[in-house]
């Protein structure tokens, strides 16, 4: 626990951000996501050893975002009410399980078995996780969901590296030395956990998570959670199209080999990296309704060249739509959970969930374009995804409103 925090909530200064509790669950995010990155990184090495479609590839998204993705918010909402510190290494636990058994998976469906297990641990993780964000934030919630962010992202840009430099010449079974993160993560999060259960009992633990007026009426909070979801759809289904397929499309269009093909997609995921770690704390700057507009409907123009451009422009294409877009899910997290104050885990579950969840229909239903037409098509009818952000004008500003 963080003395220092309580006393200055009871005194009425400012509390400060707890960097070292932001900084180890940022760590076990990047250590999470890592984990669950590899799996969309061996998708070429799993064609070839199963012989699967593009459409059978799309179901392994399927299988892995939809267990998140329904469950994260039904553990969120649970949470809100029954907070369970030590589910965290729990949900270590299931990322490591599935990874070891696709290491060994000897056929298709045993694949989207530990497609599943990767996702129950995203279910548990991610909600619990934002929470500890938001308690360790000291008042700066943008740039706490930034930090936190951040590790996940940077552990998703790190898989298709190890896919290339040590999965795809070692195959399948390498996948399981990836596992072995897992219990490096394990023991962070015992010791997160247990600062997590001091401060829930405690003054400034009990503030950081209270409930806030907003100001705003019913409908209005209603309308603006649609507006959100119909910002997610864009962003996820978008992101969707470059992370499931752009290796395909770089083998295909270019005629790149897989290595370079994991190294370009590292480039865009670096991109989202950056990008979610500035975009939380210009949230705070200048309000989350600008930054959300500005980077989803500001990507657009980059999502429209990118299907025009030679390899070279691609790759620094790739890299700007990974930063800009990125920049918004800290801001979107963060607006829904002062939209509708006292309910952390839900909105956080909510999101992240709604995230994996579109990225598995996205998946599936972008497969099977690509199986029938051409992967060059995806991104032909992809790149108008962001003008969607145009809704975005619509949201109430939260810094009026308060």
């Amino acid at each position: 626990m963080n003395p220092s925090a309580s006393l200055a909530t009871m005194e009425g200064t400012p509390a400060k951000p707890t960097f070292k509790i932001l900084g180890a669950i940022s760590t076990t995010h990047l250590i999470n996501d890592m984990m669950q990155s590899v799996l969309l990184a061996l998708y070429p090495v799993l064609q070839g050893n199963f012989k699967l479609s593009f459409v059978q590839i799309g179901f392994i998204t399927v299988a892995f975002q939809f267990s998140a993705s329904l469950l994260q918010p039904i553990v969120g909402r649970y949470t809100d009410k029954q907070p369970r510190p030590y589910s965290l290494p729990f949900a270590m636990g299931f990322t490591m399980a599935g990874l070891v058994l696709l290491s060994v998976a000897w056929s298709y469906p045993i694949v989207l078995l530990s497609a599943v297990l990767i996702g129950m641990g995203s279910s548990v993780f991610h909600p619990e996780s934002s929470r500890v964000a938001r308690m360790a934030s000291g008042g700066q919630h943008g740039l706490a969901q930034s930090i936190f962010q951040v590790g996940g992202q940077m552990g998703t840009a790190i898989g298709p590296l190890l896919a290339a430099a040590m999965i795809v010449p070692m195959g399948q079974p390498s996948v399981a030395l990836v596992a072995l993160a897992a219990f490096l993560g394990i023991v962070i999060l015992l010791r997160v956990s247990r600062w997590y259960a001091d401060n829930l009992i405690s003054k400034s633990g009990k503030a950081s998570l209270a409930a806030r007026a907003t100001g705003l009426a019913t409908r209005q909070i209603r309308i603006a959670m649609l507006l959100l979801l119909i910002l997610m759809l864009s962003k996820f289904l978008y992101l969707t199209s470059l992370q499931s397929y752009l290796t395909f499309y770089l083998m295909h269009h270019f005629g790149v080999g897989v290595q370079t093909a994991q190294y370009c997609l590292f480039v865009l995921l670096a991109g989202a990296a950056v990008g979610t770690i500035i975009g939380g704390p210009i949230g705070d700057r200048i309000g989350r309704k600008r930054i959300i507009l500005g980077s989803i409907l500001g990507v657009a123009p980059f999502t429209l060249a990118l299907p025009f451009v030679g390899f070279h422009t691609t790759v620094a294409l790739i890299f700007i739509i990974g930063l800009i877009i990125s920049s918004a899910f800290p801001a979107i997290v963060v607006y829904g959970q002062e939209l509708v104050p006292g309910k952390t885990g839900a909105i956080s579950g909510l999101f992240f969930g709604l995230a994996f969840g579109i990225a598995g229909i996205g998946a599936a239903a972008l497969g099977m374009v690509a199986d029938r037409w051409s992967v060059e098509l995806v991104y032909h009818i992809c790149a108008y995804l962001p003008l969607l952000g145009v809704v975005a004008f619509l949201l109430p500003d939260m810094r009026k409103t308060r």
